[in-house]
């Protein structure tokens, strides 16, 4: 009897020597986010470097390096307008180590034009806002010779469907804009489609195109430098920084249009780690030099809370469905 008691005795201590050594191969829990991060943390952004959309956080990934002390790393992995990379990111372990950084269209605008995505967009964790940028009517000055919204919008008029307006994809925030313009103005564009900012503008600055609804981050050196020019600006008042620059509302009351960049992590993705990124990157951004930094690409600070992201976001769904709806846009 004591040579068996003995026995089981060395086969409990050899099971929970097992279960050691499993936990120690397959890691800490998730949920477990004392230590997070404890290894190099990777930010997917959808679209191609050279954009807003990938200057934005690039920025506060440095920040967050230093932070963390950590590695903090962009990947861009584009292509149908953000869903490949947003895809990507939905089906990664939900344990804040890929996030995805993202302006509204994966996140708000997709799911209201695509049939069929590889991702549920609303059961990404949201973490955080962390600009807003404002879109802009920048045209090419070879090509277009109004000085003013109300010029071009008479020449539209009188000259429907021959000036090109390039975006950065369909369904972007650009050619979301490009058609609510459309819609109030009763004008009419030639939609030409880019895969991201930076090769829009580029076909903008050669004149394959005429007109480009972009944010000004961006695209406000190429105003100063007088190889673009810049019409109207697409928020509810004149920017402090560009007092003379007219807004698109002066002309189309009610007209508004920013480009947002957000961090989201994927689906159950534990609260604990979530709340610690939003809380690290509302450190960031609270920052002057970092401010400095997000001023010179004409990006306004949103930050706030999980919970004021997540209201934000609803609503953002809910008004670019209306815009999708009203002008029958359909995925390319």
């Amino acid at each position: 009897m004591r040579g068996s008691a003995q026995i089981t005795q060395a086969s409990r201590h050899l099971v929970a020597l097992t279960l050691l050594l499993v936990l120690s191969v397959h890691g800490r829990s998730p949920a477990q986010a004392g230590d997070y991060p404890d290894h190099v943390v990777k930010i997917v952004v959808p679209f191609p470097a050279g954009g807003t959309a990938d200057a934005i956080p690039r920025i506060v990934a440095e920040r967050l390096s230093r932070k963390w002390n950590q590695p903090v790393i962009i990947e861009n992995r584009t292509g149908a307008a953000g869903n490949i990379g947003a895809e990507q990111v939905y089906h990664s372990p939900p344990d804040g180590y890929t996030l995805l950084s993202s302006p509204p269209p994966p996140l708000v605008i997709n799911q209201n034009l695509y049939p069929k995505l590889g991702f549920d967009p609303t059961k990404f964790e949201p973490i955080l806002v962390m600009a807003q940028v404002p879109n802009a009517l920048i045209v090419n000055p070879n090509n277009v010779k109004a000085s003013s919204l109300s010029e071009l919008i008479e020449y539209l008029r009188n000259n429907p469907d021959k000036v090109t307006c390039a975006t950065q994809g369909n369904g972007t925030t650009s050619h979301l804009t490009s058609e609510l313009f459309q819609l109030m103005a009763k004008v009419k564009l030639r939609h030409i489609p880019y895969r991201g900012s930076a090769p829009a503008l580029q076909g903008l600055l050669a004149g394959d195109v005429d007109v480009m609804f972009d944010n000004l981050g961006v695209s406000l050196p190429l105003v100063q430098a007088g190889k673009l020019k810049l019409l109207a600006v697409a928020s509810s008042e004149r920017l402090p920084a560009l007092p003379d620059v007219a807004t698109m509302a002066e002309s189309l009351p009610g007209f508004e249009a920013v480009a947002w960049y957000g961090i989201v992590a994927p689906p159950k993705t534990p609260k604990e780690i979530v709340d610690k990124i939003n809380a690290d990157v509302n450190e960031a951004l609270s920052q002057p030099d970092l401010q400095d930094q997000l001023r010179k690409l004409s990006a306004g600070i949103f930050g706030g809370s999980v919970g004021k992201t997540s209201r934000y976001m609803r609503e953002e769904v809910d008004r670019w469905a209306a815009v999708i709806k009203s002008a029958n846009i359909e995925p390319q």
